[in-house]
């Protein structure tokens, strides 16, 4: 029986890597068979290291860091491969499609993409959309998972 993909929104309040990490496992479950998440919030607030916790989950064993200046970086985890696009510097989604990122979404492989607005368009209609955002508390955030949004699209 094929798992039905989850549904709604979902909002965590984080207050250190470890908690930051153990939403980004409960996604990872979520995306094991490959998927795209799409990763929005502004400098600072956490996007990498959410996408630290997906490697985590998926057992990756090397660091993973930002891909600003590579676009993207491939890690390859116990059962499943993680692309981590990184979009900030991208000048056009054109540019996305020259480096092979629609051959990325068919390999199977889950897509963790920084700064998804870049190409909102070549984003798939399952894509999973993640928020995070600094709160006035100390080195709390606001992690806000729409695990729909996507499907809203025309």
């Amino acid at each position: 029986m094929k798992k039905m993909p989850k549904q709604g929104v979902e909002t965590f309040t984080v207050r250190s890597i470890a908690a930051t990490w153990r939403v980004a496992e409960r996604v990872a479950r979520e995306v094991a068979n490959g998927g795209v998440i799409a990763l929005e919030g502004d400098l600072g607030a956490g996007k990498t290291t959410f996408v630290q916790g997906i490697a985590r989950a998926l057992g990756v064993s090397r660091p993973v860091t930002s891909p600003t200046f590579t676009l993207v970086s491939e890690y390859q985890g116990a059962k499943n491969r993680l692309a981590h696009f990184d979009l900030y510097r991208l000048h056009s989604a054109e540019d996305l499609l020259v480096i092979g990122f629609q051959e990325y979404i068919d390999s199977g492989a889950i897509i963790a993409i920084e700064w998804p607005d870049r190409a909102e368009d070549l984003l798939p209609p399952h894509t999973i959309h993640i928020s995070l955002t600094l709160t006035d508390a100390p080195n709390a955030r606001c992690i806000v998972v729409n695990w729909n949004k996507g499907m809203e699209r025309p």
